[in-house]
């Protein structure tokens, strides 16, 4: 059995009470106007408002990222708010228990806010060097903020909807169905022959240098085991046998949750690559030798993604590339 990757992962990291029963307050967010505590955290276009590096001592000049947090005075009076829970931890900029709400700005709004654009961060990219408590604090509001927009309108009768309790549920506004955030499963597997080679491929809407591991959304239906065999026959041709979980992330990109795993090629089945041509273009194998020459030629998925986490796993160490 292989152990859970899942506290290395960097998107899968946490510091937060997410405070469920709060959100039932009818008068939850006039509640947390009134106490100057509150915090905010700014939404602009799928990214982030961060914390001014300008603002900070010589000594903190190169410090990691962080999120830049407003008083609640700062939100615009109609922009959509979610309440994210309380922090439990502590730090400089917040104290243990401090409520923090995620505002989604739209178009205009967001340069009103910031009109710096080098101030605003996208999660996918930066998230592996926020902190834990800033990582957990981004993806839930990113992860909320897009089942909002694809939400607007009940899929079942073609109502507007609204957003109620804490920004967590939204309502028909016909005849009042609540509506409950979703989440897609996606497996992601790193595939191993008898040599203990690793098989990367590249999707057709890549770079055709850039090579990641096989992934694909769980079907109704079925199982993530059974997905794993699926998604790696259709797109490599490969049978594959004992997929074995490792670990799992977030990945709000838009609505994915990432559940990683390792399996081995069937020895009864040949090696050869099959590439379906349409999701993924080309195909290979690399021993650890080859993929450390290659990384030269060869691009490897962002250090934010579960995958480089499950590929540097295999290769035993960091890999020097971006």
């Amino acid at each position: 059995m292989h152990r859970s990757l899942t506290a290395r992962l960097p998107l899968s990291r946490y510091r937060i009470d997410r405070d469920h029963l709060s959100r039932e307050r009818p008068h939850l967010f006039d509640e947390l106007a009134a106490d100057s505590g509150t915090r905010v955290i700014a939404l602009w276009r799928g990214e982030v408002l961060l914390a001014d590096p300008a603002e900070n001592s010589p000594a903190d000049a190169a410090a990691a990222p962080a999120l830049r947090f407003l008083p609640y005075s700062a939100l615009p009076a109609d922009a959509l708010r979610i309440y994210l829970g309380r922090t439990l931890d502590h730090e400089p900029d917040l104290e243990a228990g401090t409520a923090v709400v995620a505002v989604v700005l739209d178009d205009d709004a967001g340069p009103e806010l910031e009109p710096d654009v080098a101030l605003w961060g996208s999660p996918r990219t930066l998230g592996h060097r926020l902190g834990d408590r800033d990582a957990g604090l981004v993806i839930e509001a990113l992860g909320i903020a897009n089942w909002h927009a694809t939400h607007r309108f009940s899929p079942r009768t073609g109502n507007p909807t609204e957003s109620v309790k804490g920004g967590w549920v939204r309502i028909d506004s016909g005849d009042g169905t609540e509506l409950y955030p979703r989440t897609d499963a996606a497996i992601i597997v790193g595939i191993t022959d008898a040599d203990d080679r690793l098989v990367l491929g590249s999707n057709a809407l890549w770079e055709t240098n850039r090579f990641s591991l096989l992934a694909g959304f769980v079907e109704p239906g079925e199982s993530l085991e059974a997905a794993v065999v699926r998604e790696v026959f259709e797109e490599t041709g490969l049978r594959i046998i004992d997929p074995v979980y490792v670990g799992s992330q977030p990945w709000p990109f838009p609505a994915s949750l990432m559940l990683g795993f390792r399996a081995t090629l069937d020895p009864e089945h040949s090696d050869e690559l099959r590439p379906d041509g349409t999701e993924i273009l080309d195909l290979r194998w690399f021993s650890r030798d080859e993929l450390a020459a290659s990384l030269g030629d060869v691009l490897l998925p962002g250090r934010t993604s579960i995958a480089r986490v499950i590929i540097e796993d295999w290769y035993g160490g960091s890999l020097d590339a971006p």
